[in-house]
């Protein structure tokens, strides 16, 4: 049988002839390389020169918009800004400790209450609604680390009910609480 696949063949004349053409025509193929001496400006300007002829990718320009990577870039985007403003402010406490500057929260406070409604307004919501978010979809994510809502289906559904969470719960808090 193994006779039978050609297994066991010995090579023939024929075989070893087209073989060695074949390699042959490789070695046609194959480009002769030659190298010149250049300076490290020269061989940086031919990188340059070469990085010009690339095609730069599309990036987000040839894709539609989706919920998904909107939302999740929101995500990120908020935990970031509020973790910024958390350290911003405990830096802010440290450095006029040690400079012996009057800052406490009582001086916040009176800052505050000193601004015009509108400002106040404007400051309670830029502060309420990237909170909102961030917890509602800090909690979408959990309901995924335990398998649900996996499903494309569910994914839309549990990415609406944080938006509908966001602007219930941080209306309130800008605006009622």
């Amino acid at each position: 049988m193994i006779a039978r696949l050609g297994l066991l063949k010995k090579p023939t004349l024929n075989t070893i002839y087209n073989a060695s053409k074949l390699q042959s025509s490789r070695l046609a193929l194959i480009r002769s390389i030659s190298t010149i001496k250049a300076s490290s400006t020269q061989e940086q300007d031919i990188l340059v020169a070469q990085r010009k002829n690339r095609p730069s990718s599309p990036h987000l320009t040839i894709y539609e918009p989706q919920l998904t990577w909107i939302m999740s870039s929101f995500h990120r985007i908020t935990g970031v800004a509020m973790a910024g403003a958390f350290y911003g402010l405990t830096c802010a406490y440290a450095a006029t400790s040690i400079l012996n500057i009057p800052f406490d929260s009582g001086m916040i406070v009176g800052a505050f209450a000193s601004l015009p409604v509108i400002v106040k307004l404007g400051f309670k919501a830029a502060c309420a609604y990237p909170f909102v978010y961030h917890v509602a979809n800090g909690i979408r994510h959990l309901i995924w680390d335990f398998g649900r809502e996996l499903t494309l289906k569910g994914v839309y559904r549990t990415g609406y009910a944080v938006l509908a969470a966001t602007a219930a719960i941080g209306s309130y808090f800008a605006f009622l609480w």
